[in-house]
């Protein structure tokens, strides 16, 4: 086993320095990993030394992540909380959305009757193409051709616009 940990030292030291970004850390869990990859008995024969050192350096990190989750504060003072960037739309992205939609209402608004029934059936109202086709007793691909003349019209009205 003291060979297995000359071999393989270095390269899984830099692995881990990675995955864990803690050079610290990282050597760590090395030591944990060949603790217990000496500690298995000798009659348990391993076909493959590296495979198995890299899964059990994975599974420590996974433990390590999983403890250091549990131990974190779930809760933050009031004054670190405002270094934080709210997660609340800016005011021009409200407008913005707000006349992205408007745009969007006025070309479905501008769609053919049967074209822009068809368009919110499946759009707004999750119905499939089948479901349409029965409801309004016409083919599938009519759906389909309604439905992508819709896509296109309301797509071609927001890029104008924009």
């Amino acid at each position: 086993m003291s060979t297995l940990v000359r071999e393989h030292y270095d390269e899984l030291l830099s692995f881990l320095t990675v995955r864990l970004r803690s050079r610290d850390q990282a050597s760590d869990v090395v030591q944990e990993t060949f603790l217990r990859v000496c500690s298995l008995p000798a009659s348990r024969p391993i076909l493959n030394p590296r495979a198995f050192l890299y899964k059990t350096a994975t599974n420590i990190t996974i433990d390590f992540f999983r403890r250091q989750q549990k131990h974190t504060p779930r809760f933050v003072d009031l004054e670190e909380a405002e270094v934080f960037p709210s997660v609340q739309p800016n005011q021009e992205r409200i407008l913005t959305g707000k006349e992205d939609i408007a745009r969007l209402s006025q070309a479905i608004a501008d769609l053919p009757p049967k074209c822009r029934h068809v368009f919110l059936l499946h759009k707004v109202k999750g119905k499939s193409h089948r479901e349409i086709a029965e409801r309004l007793g016409i083919s599938q691909n009519m759906v389909e051709k309604h439905i992508m003349k819709g896509l296109n019209h309301c797509r071609q009205r927001l890029e104008e616009s924009a």
